[in-house]
């Protein structure tokens, strides 16, 4: 488990999973849960469409891929089918969701597939970050659509790197954003598993890798 996904227990949603019985504090450390991510599953999240695609990569993969725009939101639907098949169908709120909500209050909404999110692709972001605008005020539109949403996936970046063993890993970036608030509660990779080749189904494995930070198949 990446050291970064720990920093799930400085979020308020969490904290009662840090806690022993009683909610008295524990006395030693506690390792690390299983799925991190687990708390969120009891929550009405918003995910928010892939927002990039690196360009470039170490081995030419993103070259392959003739159409970037398709590319990623195949990534959006296989997420939502992987996510949906482990019982979060209905309660998280997806891009299709995003873009209805959008045409029932044009002059509200902003594009889901549009929101600034370059600045978390910094390496400097971190846990506890102040967003600025526009993004902090497309994040607060984006969840006033919904009925008590306030946490916000963003996919932020899907990249390839490449492995000393000379093969190929796509890697997510993501962020776990309060958008009442313009805060990221979490921010870091997720990686796929490592191959010869460039094929779409590294695109479903990446999925699964992150969907078993919340729950089990």
């Amino acid at each position: 488990m990446r050291p970064t996904l720990r920093l799930l227990c400085t979020l308020p949603f969490v904290l009662a999973a840090c806690r022993a019985p009683g909610g008295a504090e524990q006395s030693t450390p506690l390792a690390a849960p299983v799925r991190p991510m687990a708390a969120l599953a009891a929550q009405q999240v918003i995910v928010a469409p892939l927002n990039a695609l690196r360009e470039v990569d170490p081995l030419g993969w993103t070259g392959q891929i003739a159409r970037s725009r398709e590319f990623m939101r195949a990534f959006d639907d296989a997420l939502r089918t992987e996510l949906g098949a482990r019982g979060l169908a209905t309660r998280w709120v997806y891009a299709d969701a995003l873009v209805r909500a959008g045409r029932s209050n044009p002059s509200y909404a902003i594009d889901p597939y549009t929101i600034a999110a370059a600045p978390l692709r910094g390496a400097g972001v971190a846990a506890g970050a102040r967003l600025g605008d526009p993004l902090a005020s497309q994040l607060r539109t984006m969840i006033a659509l919904q009925e008590s949403a306030r946490v916000v996936l963003i996919p932020v970046e899907l990249r390839f790197d490449k492995t000393p063993e000379g093969q190929g890993v796509p890697v997510l970036r993501l962020a776990l954003v309060d958008g009442r608030a313009g805060e990221v509660r979490w921010i870091g990779d997720v990686r796929g598993t490592p191959a010869a080749t460039f094929s779409r189904e590294l695109l479903t494995d990446l999925v699964a890798h992150f969907a078993d930070l919340i729950t089990a198949r």
